[in-house]
Order: C-alpha cells, then structure tokens, then sequence
C-alpha cells in the first residue's frame, strides 16, 4: 500500500495562489492589493510572480511587507529567455526565488535560466504549455522543472488554452516524474481570478514550509472540489473526495466511478488499469465541471 504524500503527511492545508501579477510587471493592480484581494479571498498566501523581464527591471516584487497573522508569500518571478521550438519566448515560474536574484544574461537560455533558479533555491514551473504551444521537446530541455501547470486560468479566461493535461500526460507516460499545478495567473484586467489554486499539506503556514512542501509533492490542486485523502492499496485506489459527478484514475490507463451524489463521497476505483504505466494521479470532477487534482504517485 503506498500513499499520496499530500494526504499522508502532518499539518493542514494552506490555500494558495502561486502566478499573479502586479503593476511592477504588466498588472493593474499595485503589490499590496494583489495580496489583500487575495487575503480577503480567504487564501493563505500568494506567490506574486511578475515577469523577470529587462523592460520591467528584472522584478522579484519584495511581498515580505505583505505577511500578516494567517497571511503569508513566497517570493516568486516568471523568468524569460531565448525561444521554445515555436519561436516563442520561455516563460518559467520560479517559486522562492531570493530577493536580489540576478538579472537574466544575454544569451541565456532556457535550460541554464531554469537550472539558475532551482539552485536559487525555486521550485521551477513550466507554465501555461496550452497557451504558447510547448512541446515535449521543448519540456524535455528542462530537466530541472519540479512541476507543469495542469491549469491556467487567465489562459483559459482569454484564448480557451488553460488546459495543460496534454503536456502533463505525454510528460508522466515518458518517465519525467513531475507534479502538476492549477493556477490563476491573474492579472486583474479582467474576471481572471480565483479560478485556479493549490492546497498545500504544511505543519504551518510558514513560506519556508510551504516551499519544502511544493518541492516533495505534499499539495494537491483545484478549481472547487476538495479531496479528503486518497490510498492505492495493492487492487484498488481509494479516494474520500467532496460531491463529485466523477472520480477518475489515469495513468497510461484510466478507470472511473461517475455520478456519485451529496456530501462526502468515497469511491474504491480498480488499479489494474493502471499498472502498465506504473504511475497514476486522481481527477475529481464536481456538478458544475469544476476539477480537483492530484500529483502523481508513482509504482
């Protein structure tokens, strides 16, 4: 029997959003109203993540100012560099970054700006694939990346390419043991937030905490349903979830329960299926289409 660590591990969970955007990058909102919107959302902390970009400054917004009793941030950027296959700029969140990390160098690209940043001491993300067409190639470049947006809402919001299952499935089938995030990516021009966030297991709700957290995989990610906990016993996979019209295994192979009703729901869903894979991640999925989802665990 093995467990899926955000479920195994002590603490609680913290609610928070790990991409954002201020008026120190292309925001409309000043640092300190991003992270009171958030705060008066009843989210735990923020990652206010503006783009690393020489037009901007190179910005690692300093959100320490921000903390408060029951509210905290991680320091964050979304770094650029030279292009993916497509021609388009790298983005790449960078979660825990120091405050006086150093200016991107001409000519630097992707895999050593990534690799940069998690020496940093960052938990590296490939952000919005759907939105600017990654690839796996592309992926395949960054062995540093700790994670892959599963979800990005002001991509969804704006071009209909939130979705990053794609990329994350082609990813985890290849071996690249990853864990994925949902995120809103807000930037306040538009109803682009509260879309997207993550849960994350921490004794408390400390930044240096949250960041060890994210690195191990004690998080979970949703739009709305919650999971209780979830096991993969020998035969099976058991999953305690909220309200749920489907509670889906994939893997390289799928099973699902569906059309599960009221309250708290458990669903037992067979691991044969998935086996062949030798990995497999939950989906729960609510009445109004709203989703939850876990990291992966792998056999």
């Amino acid at each position: 029997m093995s467990s899926d660590p955000a479920f195994a591990a002590a603490g609680r969970f913290h609610r928070g959003n790990l991409h954002a955007h201020s008026t120190r990058s292309d925001g409309a909102l000043e640092p300190e109203s991003v992270c009171a919107f958030y705060r008066d959302a009843g989210y735990d902390f923020i990652a206010l993540s503006d783009h690393f970009l020489p037009k901007y400054r190179f910005p690692v917004t300093d959100t320490r100012p921000m903390r408060s009793e029951g509210f905290t941030t991680l320091l964050a950027a979304e770094v650029h560099t030279t292009a993916t296959a497509l021609g388009e700029m790298w983005h790449l969140l960078a979660v825990g970054l120091p405050p006086d990390f150093e200016a991107t160098a001409a000519g630097e690209h992707g895999p050593a700006l990534a690799a940069r940043c998690r020496e940093a001491g960052a938990w590296v993300v490939l952000v919005h694939p759907g939105w600017y067409g990654l690839t796996a190639a592309d992926a395949d470049t960054i062995p540093d990346a700790h994670a892959v947006e599963i979800y990005n809402h002001t991509s969804q919001v704006h071009t209909d390419r939130g979705d990053g299952s794609f990329l994350v499935d082609q990813l985890l089938a290849q071996g690249r043991r990853l864990s994925l995030c949902a995120t809103d990516d807000a930037h306040f021009h538009e109803a682009d937030q509260l879309g997207g966030w993550v849960m994350v297991k921490a004794e408390a709700n400390d930044p240096a905490l949250l960041l060890d957290a994210l690195k191990g995989g004690r998080y979970y990610s949703s739009q709305g349903p919650v999971i209780e906990d979830v096991v993969y016993h020998p035969d099976r996979i058991e999953v305690r979830c909220s309200a749920a019209r489907a509670v889906i295994a994939l893997g390289r192979g799928s099973a699902s329960s569906r059309e599960l009703g009221e309250g708290l729901v458990a669903v037992s869903l067979p691991r044969a299926p998935l086996e062949r894979g030798g990995y497999a991640r939950i989906v729960v999925v609510d009445a109004a289409g709203r989703r939850a989802w876990t990291n992966p665990v792998w056999f």
